[in-house]
């Protein structure tokens, strides 16, 4: 089991640090143990850096991720735009390699438009060409996953990323359980809704695929649009609850990485997560 912030917590910066390079030994510092690097308003670091950070994170045992840009649109019609997520992605692939990051999470886009069919089509297509010159440019091993949306008009429902993850073994899901609950207007209130993502997983994908998944979780704040904004484990009234799925990941002897959004407390409450498995866990033994 890994757990880990998204980007780095205004603590890390009150207690003076600046660079992402001091975020492994400050992260292995505080029992976590995986990082999501945040490359959502583009990619800009540099290969130097980029495997600094790969080396300072295995010596830490961090198990790191890239966030890419928020700008990917893979469903999109428009030549100009295919070009440039195919830039987006590409990038973050090679940032990754650089630093040796286990899988690169994007969103698939917006404007599923009004035949939601073929913009999953068009998006299928797209990254079957940008994983081909990937491999081309020797990234082949470089994982990608495409991430559950939070807004029922986006897309990237549940079945639309599993589809994704038929381009290619190259593609996993990243499944977001704080958006899945905002675009479900609230569904995951229960154990059988989370048990019902696993099982969808497991029967699309496979046990493996289950078994290691790349989860994000936060609490989340929602209209009837999906999601408005991430919440934090210190303000009540915000689902998802983390421990409905912590003891499923025990039940079934799951070891995924969990990737905390909380807002400013990404690093918190991913202790606060971890000490809910840990604590379930050992009530199960």
């Amino acid at each position: 089991m890994r757990f880990g912030p998204a980007g780095n917590p205004p603590s890390f910066q009150t207690a003076g640090h600046k660079s992402s390079l001091d975020m492994p030994a400050w992260l292995r510092a505080r029992g976590l143990n995986a990082y999501e690097y945040q490359c959502v308003r583009g990619v800009h670091i540099g290969e130097g850096t980029a495997r600094q950070l790969g080396r300072l994170a295995a010596e830490n045992d961090i198990r790191l991720s890239i966030h890419a840009p928020y700008y990917i649109t893979l469903g999109t019609a428009d030549d100009v735009l295919k070009e440039k997520t195919t830039g987006h992605l590409l990038k973050s692939m090679q940032a990754a390699n650089w630093m040796d990051a286990a899988v690169v999470v994007f969103h698939p886009g917006t404007g599923a438009g009004e035949d939601r069919r073929e913009t999953l089509q068009r998006a299928k297509k797209l990254l079957g060409e940008i994983l081909q010159q990937a491999r081309e440019m020797g990234l082949a091993q470089i994982k990608v996953a495409p991430e559950t949306a939070g807004k029922p008009a986006q897309l990237g429902n549940l079945e639309e990323v599993l589809e994704l993850c038929d381009c290619g073994p190259q593609v996993v899901p990243a499944i977001d359980f704080g958006h899945l609950h905002a675009a479900s207007g609230g569904g995951f209130t229960g154990e059988e809704a989370f048990m019902a993502v696993l099982d969808r997983v497991e029967a699309h994908l496979g046990r493996e695929a289950v078994r290691h998944l790349h989860i994000h979780f936060s609490p989340i704040e929602f209209t009837r649009a999906g999601e408005k904004r991430h919440r934090t484990t210190l303000e009540p009234g915000f689902g998802p609850d983390f421990a409905l799925l912590a003891r499923l990941l025990v039940k079934r002897e799951l070891e995924p990485t969990i990737i905390c959004e909380s807002y400013d407390r990404q690093a918190e409450d991913a202790l606060v997560f971890k000490q809910l498995y840990e604590e379930m866990k050992n009530a199960d033994k």
